[in-house]
């Protein structure tokens, strides 16, 4: 496979309405407690953006009434932040639960099942925020800086002692090789 084909491949998606919709959705995600501050952070979060109407769950009716009432400075300083201009935000208690809710996520003791997944890497690099980095209009640069972070992030992983790629500790601790030699051990 080229990089050819992969750069009309991620084009093509790039072009589609809706892969466009996430790729601006994501980027207000990262830009949001920039945007809000610290403590409404907390209480927040943005769940959806339709016909360019931002919709965010609130923690409780309190912070809901008091963050429409700034919603206008709010506005402003996202819009700055996006390439198009949302035209309104309607915050709401109504989905809090299903955004919040980490019981899913727990085991019976309330630790986070993620940490406990044997392939969890955890935060071994910290990357810039999306309010940090430059915007990136071609897929060739994106993948080069995608390539570039995945390298830094397993610089520190210990060597897969079969095939000698970074390997998570929590793999080699459960298999002594990693997922893709397990795999393939399991499947001859």
């Amino acid at each position: 496979m080229s990089f050819e084909s992969i750069n009309n491949i991620l084009g093509a998606l790039e072009n589609q309405a809706e892969f466009q919709n996430i790729t601006l959705f994501r980027r207000l995600l990262r830009c949001w407690a920039e945007v809000v501050g610290t403590a409404a952070n907390a209480q927040t979060r943005p769940i959806s953006l339709s016909r360019d109407v931002l919709f965010v769950a609130t923690s409780s009716s309190a912070w809901s009434n008091n963050l429409s009432l700034q919603r206008y400075g709010i506005l402003k300083r996202l819009n700055a932040q996006l390439p198009i201009s949302l035209i309104d935000i309607r915050f709401s208690t109504a989905q809090w639960q299903d955004v919040v809710g980490q019981k899913n996520y727990e085991d019976e003791r309330g630790q986070s099942l993620i940490l406990q997944h044997p392939s969890w890497v955890g935060d071994v690099v910290s990357l810039p925020s999306e309010c940090e980095q430059p915007t990136v209009t071609d897929s060739q640069t994106a993948f080069q800086n995608w390539a570039k972070r995945v390298r830094e992030r397993s610089h520190q992983l210990p060597l897969c002692p079969q095939c000698q790629c970074p390997t998570p500790t929590g793999e080699l601790q459960r298999w002594s090789v990693c997922s893709f030699c397990t795999t393939k051990q399991h499947h001859k």
